[in-house]
């Protein structure tokens, strides 16, 4: 695997973000190997074939802490309920500093993520649709529309 692109974002980020980042990245990476990853728009993104318009997921360390961030993440069942809505359907799961990276719970949301990417390509302008339908009404958007 290529780090360079983790090395470079890490170079950018509070040293306090890496060990997290490091972690979520190795989770990331053994869920699916064959991510492409980049640094774009000052985050850590994971792609899959080349796709950066229909990211999968990314990391982003912040002052605060660092967020794995999911594009679809509306999509996703979160049955942790640790999801914090962020545009229409991104979602983000937050770490402080200090937290530790449960290998298991990250790898099931990042590799369902994963299993939905075909879905949301195929359906992205409904699924943008009804999770603003849903904001609008406090509700989980209908998967595909």
């Amino acid at each position: 695997m290529d780090e360079s692109a983790l090395e470079a974002y890490m170079a950018g980020v509070d040293a306090r973000a890496i060990p997290v980042v490091r972690a979520l990245d190795r989770v990331i990476l053994g869920v699916r190997p064959d991510f492409d990853v980049a640094v774009k728009y000052r985050i850590l993104m994971y792609a899959l074939h080349g796709d950066w318009r229909t990211w999968v997921c990314a990391i982003d360390a912040t002052r605060k802490g660092v967020c794995l961030r999911f594009l679809y993440g509306v999509l996703l069942d979160d049955p942790l309920h640790l999801l914090r809505a962020g545009s229409s359907v991104l979602k983000t799961w937050d770490f402080a500093f200090d937290d530790a990276v449960d290998r298991t719970q990250v790898g099931a949301y990042v590799a369902e993520a994963v299993a939905r990417y075909d879905e949301y390509k195929a359906t992205a302008p409904a699924v943008l649709q009804a999770s603003r339908s849903a904001a609008g009404a406090g509700r989980k958007p209908a998967a595909g529309g």
